[in-house]
């Protein structure tokens, strides 16, 4: 019985620890939404100037058929004046768990 507390106390400090750690993923990316300087942007625009508090972001997430990672390039690039972030880079994580996180309080 005493192996199935232990096991049932692990998991439950994995699941903790991965909260935590998301919720870090969405402080960062909040933060990034709203960087001027996101990709080495030249305009002086953040994702935030578009997308005030989010707002449209969940047309944007998925608009012709793009990932969330495409999305983000996308405007990256276009709007921001920026470069492309690496997919599997921490600052894309980061940034669409921020997303992922607007789409789950609206």
């Amino acid at each position: 019985m005493k192996i199935m507390y232990y096991a049932l106390a692990l998991v439950l400090s994995v699941f903790m620890a991965s909260a935590v750690l998301y919720a870090e993923n969405i402080e960062n990316g909040e933060k990034l939404f709203k960087d001027t300087k996101l990709g080495g942007s030249a305009s002086g625009k953040s994702c935030n100037s578009c997308h005030p508090a989010g707002k449209g972001i969940d047309s944007a997430k998925f608009a012709a058929n793009n990932s969330p990672e495409d999305a983000v390039n996308k405007c990256i690039v276009g709007a921001l004046k920026g470069k492309v972030l690496p997919k599997d880079s921490p600052e894309m994580k980061d940034m669409v768990a921020y997303m992922k996180s607007l789409g789950n309080k609206k």
